[in-house]
């Protein structure tokens, strides 16, 4: 918007001086008032972007300043007035709709016959000042049209876009669903069969327990405690299971896919010396899904580009690192906000780092997550 205010600034620009160098044209008092008033309404323009009925009276109003600007002296007609009047015109049917255009019309033409009857002007000079403005009303109507399609046409492909995405956000809730259905299943079955035989078995230890000989008792009750770890282990698996909410590094991959398909973002992925082998905790692989996620967020929040580079490494196998790059200018008033300050913190709580860098290039979203000597690949 700003751009095409300031392009309309520039025309005006060139117009006037060629008005008053072109026809000599000398103001009386009164007539500079007119024209600094058609100046302090050409400046008003942008506090009343969204007020089309205010911008027609601001046209109007204009029209009838160049009315008075122009005026007749000794029935001489200033051509310059089609031109500067065509400005205006087209300009109000550029912002306005088809029927608050033709308002403006109207105004001019019944302005621009008043000036006429004032002028001696020969029938043949009439024919052309109306064969002008005829040419000029045809062409900004048709523009008008033009511009009524072109917006339908964007009302049905913002409406087909948002139907898109819609109808990628089922498929993404379908293919969940479905998901975790099939994980629930897995669980039941493995709860119903597994589970079962392993309290079955337990109960059928303790039993030969009972029954063996002295020296056969430790051996047995290790293989009890065996079994009960198993037991154990098949209900967290059972447990891990039914959870619906997906985070760490796997979690990542599904996050990356629906940032693409709903919101066409472009992401660069890349893992580096096996970090998705690194022996991370569930709460350190959690804290780095968050920060990566808040950082997705913030580039689509904030940035000009749709695109992210992501990258995790483990050198050395001792540290755990991780980048989120967007290519792209930054605000120089830009200001850590919740988000940003609750991913540090949350890193900070499972031994990690986080750096925030930015420039007129590149924002920048770095983590590490140092691993003790237990975490280390092996």
């Amino acid at each position: 918007m700003n751009k095409t205010y300031f392009m309309w600034i520039a025309i005006h620009c060139l117009v006037w001086p060629l008005a008053f160098w072109g026809s000599d044209l000398t103001l009386s008092l009164q007539q500079l008032s007119s024209f600094c008033l058609f100046l302090i309404i050409l400046f008003l323009f942008p506090l009343f972007a969204d007020k089309s009925l205010l911008q027609t009276i601001l046209f109007s109003t204009q029209t009838l300043t160049l009315l008075h600007i122009f005026y007749p002296v000794n029935q001489d007609f200033n051509p310059y007035l089609l031109l500067v009047q065509a400005l205006v015109l087209a300009e109000a049917v550029f912002r306005l709709s088809l029927l608050q255009s033709m308002v403006v019309m109207l105004v001019q033409f019944v302005g621009l016959c008043s000036i006429l009857l004032q002028t001696s002007l020969s029938t043949n000079q009439l024919a052309w000042v109306g064969l002008f403005y005829l040419l000029t009303m045809i062409g900004l109507l048709y523009f008008q049209l033009v511009k009524r399609r072109e917006i339908e046409v964007r009302e049905k492909n913002d409406a087909l876009l948002d139907e898109y995405r819609r109808m990628k956000r089922q498929l993404v809730t379908e293919e969940e669903h479905a998901r975790q259905d099939e994980r629930m299943l897995i669980g039941h079955e493995i709860h119903d069969s597994v589970g079962h035989k392993l309290t079955a078995l337990l109960m059928q230890l303790e039993a030969f327990r009972i029954t063996v000989n002295e020296k056969d008792q430790e051996k047995v009750k290790k293989l009890k405690e065996l079994a009960e770890q198993s037991l154990e282990e098949t209900r967290r698996a059972v447990k891990s299971f039914k959870q619906t909410e997906v985070g760490g590094l796997q979690g990542l991959i599904r996050l990356i896919r629906k940032l693409e398909v709903e919101r066409f973002m472009k992401i660069n992925f890349s893992v580096k010396h096996g970090a998705f082998a690194a022996s991370l905790t569930g709460e350190q692989s959690f804290a780095i899904y968050r920060a990566v996620q808040e950082a997705l967020t913030n580039i689509m929040k904030h940035s000009s580009t749709r695109e992210a580079h992501i990258s995790f490494e483990t050198p050395g196998g001792s540290i755990f690192r991780f980048e989120v790059m967007n290519p792209g200018k930054t605000s120089p008033f830009f200001e850590e906000g919740y988000g940003l300050k609750a991913m540090r913190e949350r890193l900070e709580k499972v031994g990690g780092s986080l750096d925030i860098h930015h420039d007129e290039r590149q924002f920048v979203v770095s983590g590490s997550i140092r691993l003790t000597k237990m975490e280390r690949i092996e």
